[in-house]
């Protein structure tokens, strides 16, 4: 499996969107970019913080999500890689069972374009494998 390159996002909630942003940019950090994302309980609201080398996605959860030190507020962690479907084939081969989906999901309106998919790791983390494309790239093939 030679598809990943590099961690790409730590995501963090936030119960104060614009807050968290002024903070990290405190920090040094730049908004690069916001968007939503239609939950089944509401809408969630996005931000990217980029930090040196790394980025910090920002949640506003707007679907009932608990955003408390007891439940946690980092949800997951990224890693970019290419060819996500490839390597989720590889990896179910491999015996990777704790999938959230069947298949990547595909979110081309977020963020520049961009499909994931969410497994689970041996402690129960959830790590997100995500593969950026490029808008024209998800047209051509659908």
């Amino acid at each position: 499996m030679k598809s990943y390159l590099r961690l790409a996002h730590i995501a963090i909630y936030t119960t104060d969107m614009e807050r968290s942003i002024a903070f990290y940019e405190t920090l040094g950090a730049e908004c690069t970019m916001r968007g939503r994302v239609q939950k089944p309980n509401g809408v969630n609201q996005l931000a990217m913080m980029t930090l040196t080398n790394f980025e910090i996605e920002l949640i506003e959860p707007g679907d009932g999500t608990p955003v408390d030190a007891q439940g946690g507020v980092i949800p997951h962690f990224a890693i970019e890689v290419e060819d996500l479907p490839l390597l989720v084939n590889e990896m179910r081969v491999m015996g990777f069972e704790t999938f959230c989906t069947e298949q990547p999901i595909e979110l081309p309106e977020l963020f520049g374009g961009l499909r994931n998919i969410f497994f689970k790791g041996p402690s129960g983390e959830m790590i997100e494998l995500i593969e950026h494309f490029d808008e024209n790239e998800h047209h051509k093939r659908l």
